[in-house]
């Protein structure tokens, strides 16, 4: 009798270690401790307003980069400048001066997981600077531009940024940045430089967070 109670006790310790072994089978999966990278891409549009020699200056923008793991970014960004300087030529009496310039986009982020991060965008790159009548332009007549009325340049341009961190898809920014250009050289051109502050905002569609590494964790 004594024996069949102790194999009986045997039993049942040995069915309660199967049992535990399989339930901590389930309850742990491996887990996988590599940094989860973050990639992004977007398509960039924006507006940005200030002065050159004093006169109102327009300025609208577009750029593509990459954004990884969302401490810095990489792409093109080009920009159109528009400034009213109402000049006095011996051809017109109303010359406003106008610049088309891109190249590379470079911005650090800091604070990129956050709603609202700080960056440090730098524009690269060269174009071309020229006038224009702005009668004309007001009237949408069509503008003859000539080799003479146009100057190549080259920029630099630092700003600092705010971006808002709307959704995986949307992202707002408003910022200022402070454009240095070479030296142009055109017939009576009081202007020598397009150099001058500018502040805007923008607004970037893509995804922001794709191909992201997912850790495996404990159940």
């Amino acid at each position: 009798m004594n024996n069949q109670k102790t194999l009986a006790a045997l039993f049942f310790l040995l069915l309660t270690t199967m049992s535990r072994g399989q339930n901590d089978n389930e309850e742990y999966i491996t887990f996988n401790d590599r940094s989860n990278v973050v990639h992004g891409v977007y398509l960039g549009i924006s507006t940005a307003y200030g002065e050159i020699e004093g006169e109102d200056t327009y300025i609208g923008g577009i750029k593509i980069a990459y954004v990884a793991n969302r401490q810095f970014e990489i792409g093109f960004s080009g920009n159109f400048l528009y400034s009213d300087q109402n000049l006095f030529t011996p051809r017109t009496r109303n010359e406003d001066l106008f610049a088309a310039y891109g190249g590379l986009h470079l911005e650090p982020i800091l604070f990129g997981r956050s709603v609202v991060s700080l960056s440090f965008p730098l524009l690269i790159g060269a174009g071309a600077v020229g006038y224009i009548d702005g009668d004309a332009v007001r009237r949408n007549e069509d503008i003859d531009i000539h080799n003479d009325d146009v100057d190549a340049v080259f920029i630099l341009e630092p700003g600092v940024s705010a971006l808002f961190n709307i959704s995986r898809y949307l992202q707002l920014e408003a910022g200022i940045k402070y454009r240095f250009s070479s030296r142009i050289e055109l017939v009576d051109s009081p202007v020598d430089r397009i150099n001058g502050f500018s502040g805007g905002i923008g607004v970037k569609l893509g995804i922001f967070n794709m191909g992201r590494n997912r850790y495996k964790k404990q159940l």
